[in-house]
C-alpha cells in the first residue's frame, strides 16, 4: 500500500510539473530520483465525481475503468462521495478502491478557501498522505458593500494563509475561474491574488467554458496571465440558446459547443502544461426527476455520455501531442 501511495503521489507531481529531485516530498528523503516510467505519465485524463454520486466507490471505480478514465477528480466535501468530517477513514478507502481498477486520484475538490477552517488541517493532510497532489479551493463571493478591492484583500490574506498550509502538507491548492459573479469570474482577479504566491503550491485550475463564457474573445490574455499558476485545467463545453425569451447557457458534450478546443490545448502545449485533464460532465446524464430509473439504468446512461467525452478530447490531445 505505501508503495503505491507513493507511486500515486509522484505521478501527481510530476503531472504538476514539480521537481521531486532534492526536496523531501516522499519520507524526507533528500534527492529522490523519478523512475523512469513515471516521466511517460503526463495529462492524466479524470473527471469529477459530483455526476456519480449515485455510485459507491466499488461501482465509481467501475464505470471510471470503462469509460477509459485515467484518474478521479474526487468530491471531498459535504454531500460528496468523502465527508469531510470522515476523511481519515473514507479518503484512503475510496483511493484504495478506485486504485483497485487502476483508477488514479490526484486531484479533489473541497470546500476549503479559509486557513481558518478546521477541516483544512487534516483533509489536506490525509489527501497529502494518500498521493492527491491537487485540491480545488471553494470560491469566494464578492460583498459590494466592502468595495471591489478590500474584498480582493481580504481574500489575499486567506490565500497567503492557505499557501502555508498547502505547502506544510505539500498539496497544490488551485481556485477555478467560474462564470458569474464570483472572485475570479474575471481572470485578472485571480492574477491579483496569486501573482505573489509560490504557484508550486497555490494557483488556478483553469476551466475553458467558465473562461470562454466571461470572455469569448480575450480568454486567451487571461489564460497567457496565469500560464505559471496553471497546474491543472477543466475541459467542459456549452452554448447559448434562447429559452423563454432569455438567452442562458446550457452544457453540452465535449465538441458540441462553442469552446475552441483547438485554440485552447495550442495554449497548453506552447507554455508546456502536463497536469491533469479534468473533464466535468455538467450536462445531464438522465432525468433525475425520472424514479423509474434503475441504477444500472442510470449507470449504462452516464457511462455512453462519458466515453464520448474521454474520446473526444484524447483524440484533441493526441493531434496536439498532448498523450
Amino acid at each position: 500500500m505505501k508503495d503505491r501511495r507513493e507511486f500515486i503521489k509522484k505521478t501527481a507531481l510530476t503531472g504538476m510539473g514539480l521537481s521531486l529531485a532534492g526536496s523531501s516530498l516522499l519520507n524526507g528523503s533528500p534527492g529522490l530520483s523519478q523512475p523512469p516510467s513515471l516521466n511517460e505519465i503526463k495529462f492524466p485524463v479524470c473527471t469529477f465525481t459530483k455526476p456519480l454520486q449515485f455510485l459507491g466507490y466499488e461501482d465509481l471505480a467501475d464505470i471510471l475503468a470503462e469509460s477509459g478514465m485515467d484518474g478521479a477528480d474526487l468530491g471531498v466535501r459535504m454531500g460528496a462521495h468523502v465527508e469531510p468530517e470522515r476523511v481519515e477513514d473514507e479518503l484512503p478507502r475510496a483511493v484504495e478502491v478506485l486504485g483497485s481498477r487502476g483508477i488514479q486520484v490526484p486531484m479533489m475538490v473541497t470546500r476549503i478557501n479559509d486557513p481558518a477552517d478546521p477541516t483544512a488541517e487534516p483533509v489536506l493532510k490525509t489527501a497529502s498522505e494518500q498521493g492527491i497532489g491537487i485540491y480545488r479551493m471553494a470560491y469566494y463571493k464578492y460583498d459590494l458593500q466592502l468595495g471591489i478591492e478590500k474584498n480582493l484583500e481580504i481574500n489575499k490574506s486567506k490565500l497567503k494563509g492557505l499557501a502555508e498550509i498547502n505547502e506544510k502538507h505539500k498539496i497544490h491548492g488551485a481556485y477555478q475561474n467560474h462564470n458569474g459573479r464570483y472572485v475570479g469570474s474575471p481572470v485578472w482577479d485571480l492574477w491579483i491574488l496569486l501573482k505573489d504566491l509560490d504557484p508550486q503550491w497555490t494557483g488556478c485550475q483553469y476551466d475553458i467554458r467558465h473562461a470562454v463564457a466571461e470572455g469569448a474573445n480575450s480568454w486567451t490574455l487571461g489564460i497567457e496571465l496565469l500560464k505559471k499558476h496553471i497546474k491543472c485545467v477543466v475541459v467542459k463545453d456549452f452554448k447559448w440558446e434562447k429559452i423563454n425569451g432569455k438567452w442562458k447557457m446550457v452544457n453540452v458534450p465535449l465538441g458540441e459547443g462553442m469552446v475552441d478546443f483547438d485554440e485552447f490545448l495550442g495554449y497548453l502545449k506552447n507554455f508546456s502544461f502536463e497536469g491533469p485533464v479534468d473533464i466535468h460532465c455538467e450536462y445531464p446524464f438522465f432525468d433525475s426527476k425520472d424514479k423509474s430509473l434503475t441504477l444500472e439504468q442510470k449507470r449504462k446512461a452516464a457511462l455512453s455520455y462519458m466515453k464520448k467525452d474521454v474520446e473526444f478530447i484524447r483524440q484533441k490531445m493526441m493531434e496536439f501531442g498532448l498523450n
